[in-house]
């Protein structure tokens, strides 16, 4: 039996884990979440800058896609982010950039937006 996986490119803050794999699993029918973690990744992404960590996660990320065969990416940011202090109307348009930047990647892959609000609830974050 084949089962599905996503990606999700999340912060380390354990808080935000397990409702992104929840959100994941019922909204996309997913059975299963790669999770690639670094702090404030939709910063990292958005800024572009830090070639060593996004090299890191275009690796990884490549991995879920190559090895699991992942056709869903999410890239997550969240209401009290250590690696992204910045308010939820930046870190949103963290997350719209952060898309761009992996849409370059040419991934056969859909890429999404999440936000992980105050009360850990999950939203699309278009």
């Amino acid at each position: 039996m084949n089962k599905k996986f996503a990606t999700a490119i999340n912060c380390i803050d354990g808080r935000v884990q397990l409702p992104v794999i929840d959100w994941l699993k019922k909204e996309a029918q997913i059975d299963y979440v790669d999770m690639i973690t670094e702090p404030g990744p939709n910063k990292v992404l958005s800024e572009n800058k830090d070639r060593v960590v996004i090299e890191s996660i275009k690796k990884r990320v490549g991995i879920s896609i190559e090895r699991r065969n992942s056709r869903l990416i999410a890239i997550v940011g969240h209401f009290d982010c250590l690696g992204n202090p910045s308010n939820k109307d930046v870190q949103l348009q963290d997350i719209k950039n952060a898309i761009e930047v992996v849409k370059t990647w040419e991934l056969d892959a859909k890429i999404i937006g999440l936000w992980v609000d105050e009360n850990f609830n999950v939203n699309p974050s278009d």
